[in-house]
């Protein structure tokens, strides 16, 4: 992992434990991701984070604000980060080239290919370091209407154990935690 990359942003999203409707922190840790992220590799729940936050906002709205082009680089990626899409095509199949711009400038090429787009339920996605670079991870974005809020759940598996650790150490919880913040804001739910 290159830096704080959109893929990045969504390691750590706040997770709401009691899942009574208030945001509480998150948290990153192996997961038993279901079989298609792990294929026959046993140690991809070794190299897998997932992250959950409460949104109140029904699942429609914020399904909304992931897969409509001109809503999604509004909210993607850490505070204080912009996004500029280069390709977008939020559909199975299709792909997002952008660059995420820190704050300092730095510009971090990302790629996601959408392998899988299950309205209102399910999107799943390749990380590339930039357009057409190598592959870092499989990620997956779930969404469960909860009493008319909607929880989201995150789970991205490296590549390598590697990867992980040190998309780990490089903060990925907080990052995360702050794009799903602006998800929640952006619907008007944070």
């Amino acid at each position: 992992m290159q830096g704080p990359d959109a893929d990045a942003s969504m390691q750590g999203p706040d997770a709401d434990a009691s899942m009574q409707g208030s945001d509480a922190d998150a948290s990153m840790q192996g997961s038993d991701a279901d079989a298609s992220m792990q294929g026959s590799d046993a140690d991809a729940a070794q190299r897998t984070m997932v992250i959950e936050r409460l949104i109140k906002a029904p699942v429609a709205t914020v399904w909304r604000a992931w897969m409509t082009p001109g809503s999604l680089p509004q909210w993607w990626g850490p505070d204080g980060f912009a996004c500029r899409t280069r390709r977008i095509d939020l559909r199975q199949g299709g792909d997002w080239v952008f660059d995420m711009i820190g704050p300092d400038g730095t510009v971090y090429p990302n790629h996601h290919r959408f392998t899988l787009v299950q309205p209102e339920t399910r999107i799943d996605y390749v990380l590339h370091h930039g357009e057409n670079g190598p592959k870092h991870a499989d990620a997956r974005v779930s969404f469960e209407d909860i009493g008319g809020q909607t929880r989201v759940t995150l789970r991205m598996t490296f590549l390598t154990a590697a990867d992980y650790a040190q998309a780990r150490d490089f903060g990925a919880v907080e990052l995360g935690r702050q794009t799903l913040g602006k998800l929640a804001r952006f619907v008007g739910a944070g």
